[in-house]
């Protein structure tokens, strides 16, 4: 791969996915694109460099991308993030929604399905104090194929081992042959759609609760600083933010503030950013945590 032909990769997967990728990960690239070349039928980097460069690359384009993203998840994953859904959000929220009995929650890095299938099982197991409400969990992710997956619900006997207690297991889930299929109840209380951060998601409407977790780590800093902004747009007065361990808002917007002793989790602030701020340009919604960055 010559310096030129890295660059143009560079600003591709930024422009499209919002990966920022420092001047030292060719070897990433590589590892992760000659393997595609081949199977398209290319002869190695320079020639995939040269149809993304033409016209009628759509395809091609979105296969580039993919690559560059693992998707990397299990069932109550980091389990904070999960401890504070359960002992802080919910008390509140269920106490703020008692006049309407409605809930949204948006996982914005859904991946295959783990995560959102993760707060269901949360609410579920609330129980009674739900009856009656109305419950919509938005799950949007960067690849058409892992929402495949997510929507299916079926996971191998070593996903269903990462993360999730054998009680929730054998409660939620059905064994089929050597996988793991979580109810349909729960299957149901999940609308899997695909999604770009970087353009504008003001139709998902506004939430009560939103995951955004690792995601953002892998984004430049105007671009963090204007998902931050958007996201407060789309999130209720009293809503929740969660972000990854890794992951913060402090010294890049004023839109939220953290809670004290709640690690990952925000309140929007009062005078968030004014709603005619444009939305940045680009081409693909979540970004998978990148292996070896």
């Amino acid at each position: 791969m010559t310096p030129t032909e890295y660059e143009y990769l560079r600003k591709f997967l930024r422009d499209h996915s919002g990966l920022d990728l420092s001047a030292d990960k060719q070897y990433l690239i590589e590892s992760r694109l000659l393997p595609l070349a081949r199977k398209a039928g290319l002869s190695g980097i320079t020639e995939l460099v040269q149809k993304l460069q033409g016209l009628g690359s759509r395809a091609l384009a979105t296969s580039v991308v993919e690559a560059m993203t693992t998707n990397e998840t299990f069932f109550f994953r980091d389990k904070v993030p999960f401890d504070h859904f359960r002992d802080t959000i919910m008390p509140e929220v269920l106490k703020a929604r008692a006049g309407r009995r409605s809930l949204r929650i948006w996982c914005a890095a859904g991946s295959t399905g783990q995560e959102p299938y993760s707060l269901a099982m949360c609410l579920k197991e609330m129980g009674a104090v739900l009856t009656g409400w109305r419950v919509e969990i938005i799950a949007t992710d960067l690849s058409q194929e892992v929402l495949e997956k997510a929507k299916a619900g079926i996971y191998s006997q070593f996903e269903v081992q990462r993360g999730l207690p054998i009680q929730m297991l054998v409660k939620h889930f059905k064994q089929i042959g050597e996988t793991w299929q979580i109810n349909p109840e729960l299957r149901a209380m999940i609308q899997h759609r695909q999604l770009n951060l970087l353009h504008d998601f003001a139709q998902l409407g506004t939430f009560d609760v939103i995951f955004c977790r690792n995601v953002l780590i892998y984004f430049d800093q105007d671009t963090k600083i204007n998902i931050f902004n958007r996201l407060a747009r789309q999130i209720e007065a009293d809503g929740f933010l969660v972000l990854g361990a890794a992951e913060t808002v402090v010294g890049l917007t004023d839109a939220f503030r953290p809670i004290a002793e709640r690690r990952g989790l925000y309140k929007p602030n009062d005078g968030r950013v004014a709603a005619g701020r444009p939305a940045l340009a680009g081409a693909a919604p979540r970004m998978a945590a990148i292996a070896g960055l």
